[in-house]
């Protein structure tokens, strides 16, 4: 008689329950049907998939929920832009080894898994090849051995998809064995479970990263305050209490996050929970995502009122990434005219 298969975690049953079908999560948030029509061969590009707890979040019956307009499939997505890529960053040419992309000098990515929690319509790799940067046991010692022969790379990012849908085991033997290379002295997660399934931050994964001898640093992927709840909060508590450092990126989006209400309002719940605002992008133009793009200059613009109601460190610096450049590039704040 055979064995039984272990039990799901619970954050494995919670993403395994994801709504991904569109009729579905227009009936639970009493949505019009009217947006069902509009959904439907964009969701065929890139599926729709928004778990229990994010979906708690969105506002009943509104169609202009900053939450919903994230994840929900609409047609736009699928009118050709000029100017929008499948590859908008150019990741192909820095991807040296399978699962691996080294675009900045002394830090390399590398891709942990395909899988998110969660389908962003404006995610820049909705395009990206998962399927050929698969990570197996051989491969790993591949990347393994390319961090070994670049002395220069000190620091190794874990991303994806989503590199928190790997299960716990899996990362803290990947942990153990970077912790093995004398050169390496950060791990950086790039993550938005924290945000849509807060009940992945488990103890094990938590004890492990804040007991590592790599000072470890969680990027959070939070857009607007209404992302923010009690078990969010709980989550960042946790990982700060074990000695974690915890970021925030976000992307500028039309109609979701482009206003100072909207930018003054996230920086705060941020800081409330103990979260440091790190970089606000503007977007990656990926195909499919132009309704959310704003000029560079609103953006400035935007920031540089942003500075005139908050403290310094409450400012995201404003970033786009350029294919080929040896860093962001920051864009500077334009100055408004301040009324005595």
């Amino acid at each position: 008689m055979s064995s039984p298969l272990p039990l799901l975690e619970p954050w494995q049953q919670i993403l395994r329950q994801a709504v991904s079908d569109p009729a579905e999560l227009i009936r639970l948030l009493e949505l019009p049907d009217t947006l069902l029509s509009d959904s439907t061969q964009a969701n065929l590009a890139f599926s729709l998939k928004v778990p229990s707890p994010y979906l708690a979040r969105i506002r009943k019956g509104d169609p202009d929920d900053p939450l919903l307009k994230q994840i929900l499939p609409i047609g736009q997505e699928m009118v050709p832009q000029p100017g929008f890529l499948t590859d908008p960053l150019a990741e192909m040419s820095s991807n040296p080894e399978q699962g691996l992309v080294h675009k900045y000098r002394d830090r390399v990515l590398l891709i942990l898994s395909g899988a998110c929690a969660i389908n962003c319509r404006y995610c820049f790799r909705r395009h990206f090849p998962y399927e050929e940067n698969q990570i197996g046991t051989e491969q790993w010692q591949k990347l393994l051995d390319y961090i070994r022969r670049h002395p220069e790379v000190t620091e190794v990012i874990l991303s994806g998809g989503d590199p928190l849908a790997t299960p716990d085991r899996r990362i803290i033997q990947m942990l153990r064995d970077l912790e093995q290379i004398p050169q390496l002295k950060r791990l950086r997660i790039h993550s938005r479970m924290p945000v849509v399934i807060p009940q992945r931050i488990t103890p094990e994964l938590t004890q492990a990263l804040g007991m590592s001898r790599l000072k470890c640093v969680m990027v959070l992927h939070i857009n607007h305050a209404n992302e923010i709840d009690q078990s969010v909060a709980e989550a960042v508590k946790y990982l700060r209490d074990s000695g974690i450092t915890i970021l925030n990126q976000a992307v500028l989006l039309r109609g979701i996050n482009a206003t100072i209400s909207d930018q003054k309002s996230l920086s705060e719940a941020l800081f409330d929970c103990g979260v440091l605002p790190y970089y606000l992008f503007l977007l990656d133009r990926v195909e499919g995502s132009a309704h959310f793009d704003l000029p560079d200059e609103e953006a400035q613009r935007l920031i540089g009122e942003l500075q005139t109601q908050l403290p310094g460190y409450l400012v995201p610096r404003l970033a786009r990434e350029i294919p080929g450049r040896k860093a962001k590039t920051i864009l500077a704040p334009i100055q408004v005219q301040v009324n005595e």
